[in-house]
């Protein structure tokens, strides 16, 4: 066994014994990696979390109980929720769970790209573990560049500050930080490196499929703007996966209390991720909608009827116009950073209304929306331009993509058009009459889209710094 292989298997045990009730991916005794089933069988992780608490209240879908933000000492929350671009965001960010579990990832999967091949196995199965690291590696990444960085812009891509790219294992590294444009291509040569050698159907759901693969590809083109290539991407997608669960028949059936959807036997899942982890939707405090998102819903949208209330008065304040999610995780899987096949039909929709065939787009919209709201309110009318039909894609993707990243690299990504930018208002208080009711926006250009780096990383690695104008203390 060479030093670098031992190094793995060392590191191996400290990070991922987690996985082992899952994945029977040490030898007992041993506890080291040696073979390539075992390099492989480290690609499926269960349990992956993106915890979206720096960032999450920075959207016009969520929304803070008055509780949690009247008369507390300023925090990242508070700051975020009430849009307060002057406050001290750095110094209140000392560490990132978010960061931390997105490089801890990232050295995962690179442990497999660079040391798969020197195990003992079949070749073909050494190639597959080596590509599904890469499309897990390229999904971690464009997280990282969306939550740390500017939206990807052409003109200014190449010079803009983005993430530190590590594509080695080494668990020594201190890399310097590179631009936008590096990442964005980075993350496209893993996706296209690696799609020739997925399965359409892996062994198990922890494993990242053809159809994962193209929906990933489409995003990261449609971020970028490259249309054409976003919808062939999409369009494959469609073709290898695109289930979806017909809610307005599923509530005929009772719902999730009398037919349980959990998470291994939810069709429209692509890849398994969370926010926090597996029981992470019965936090329902934590993930509450806003008025603005809640009044989006028709009466007959079967998505609010059968997830979420407006009546616990422990988790909201009554009389708002919030609610939140109001199903147990063993009653239904609902997916929130993970890609899932309703994106698909959002992502061709957009690509389609972007390209004026305003018609394409909205039959991709009712095919979604006839399988979510019962009745005439389910199809929409074809509009007359672009900017109609995009406001349609763009607020269907609210009322199907809440909670989790979705809205808030949207915001991010539209921001950068006029015609689609919007600038955040927040009325607040609500209901509490004791505290003068104050009007806060933000800005589609505010620097509070882009979210600082933790200070213990900087601090380990002065090649880090922000990709903002805030300072600095040290």
């Amino acid at each position: 066994m060479t030093i670098k292989t031992l190094m793995a298997a060392c590191a191996t045990i400290v990070v991922f014994t987690a996985c082992d009730k899952y994945l029977d991916i040490t030898p007992k005794g041993s506890q080291l990696v040696r073979t390539t089933q075992d390099y492989y069988d480290l690609v499926a992780y269960p349990n992956r979390g993106y915890p979206i608490n720096n960032f999450q209240y920075l959207v016009d879908d969520q929304y803070l109980k008055e509780s949690n933000v009247i008369g507390l000492t300023p925090n990242i929350n508070t700051i975020n929720f009430l849009f307060q671009e002057q406050e001290d965001r750095v110094s209140q960010l000392s560490a990132s769970s978010f960061y931390n579990q997105c490089y801890k990832y990232i050295a995962q999967w690179n442990m497999i790209i660079s040391l798969v091949g020197e195990s003992t196995g079949d070749n073909e199965l050494k190639t597959l573990a080596k590509a599904e690291a890469k499309m897990f590696r390229a999904f971690d990444y464009f997280h990282l560049i969306n939550v740390y960085a500017k939206a990807y812009d052409a003109s200014t891509a190449a010079q803009d500050g983005g993430v530190c790219i590590m594509d080695k294992y080494d668990l020594e590294a201190k890399p310097v930080k590179s631009t936008v444009q590096q990442v964005y291509d980075f993350i496209q040569k893993d996706i296209d490196d690696a799609i020739p050698h997925l399965q359409e159907k892996p062994t198990n759901p922890y494993h990242p499929s053809l159809a994962f693969a193209y929906a990933l590809k489409a995003k990261v083109h449609l971020f970028k703007r490259e249309i054409t290539e976003a919808q062939a991407a999409a369009e494959k997608a469609m073709q290898l996966n695109g289930q979806l669960i017909d809610l307005v028949q599923y509530e005929k059936l009772g719902g999730p209390s009398k037919t349980p959807i959990i998470a291994e036997n939810n069709p429209e899942v692509l890849s398994y991720m969370y926010v926090n982890g597996y029981t992470e939707m019965n936090f329902g405090y934590s993930y509450i909608l806003s008025p603005e998102l809640t009044s989006m819903f028709d009466q007959e949208d079967k998505r609010f009827s059968l997830f979420y209330t407006k009546s616990n008065a422990s988790f909201l304040d009554i009389g708002a116009g919030a609610s939140y999610y109001n199903v147990k995780y063993t009653a239904f899987f609902f997916p929130t950073v993970g890609l899932k096949t309703p994106e698909i039909y959002l992502m061709l929709a957009e690509c389609y209304a972007r390209q004026d065939q305003f018609a394409k787009a909205i039959n991709m919209l009712n095919a979604l929306r006839k399988t979510r709201i019962e009745g005439s309110k389910a199809l929409l009318a074809v509009p007359a331009t672009r900017k109609e039909t995009m406001d349609l894609v763009i607020n269907e993707r609210r009322r199907e993509l809440p909670i989790g990243f979705h809205r808030f690299f949207d915001l991010k990504r539209l921001n950068l058009e006029k015609e689609y930018a919007k600038t955040l208002v927040r009325v607040f208080p609500i209901v509490n009459k004791t505290v003068e009711q104050k009007t806060y926006t933000l800005a589609p250009n505010s620097r509070m889209y882009i979210i600082p780096f933790p200070l213990d990383v900087m601090k380990l690695n002065p090649n880090l710094r922000l990709n903002t104008d805030e300072a600095v203390p040290f």
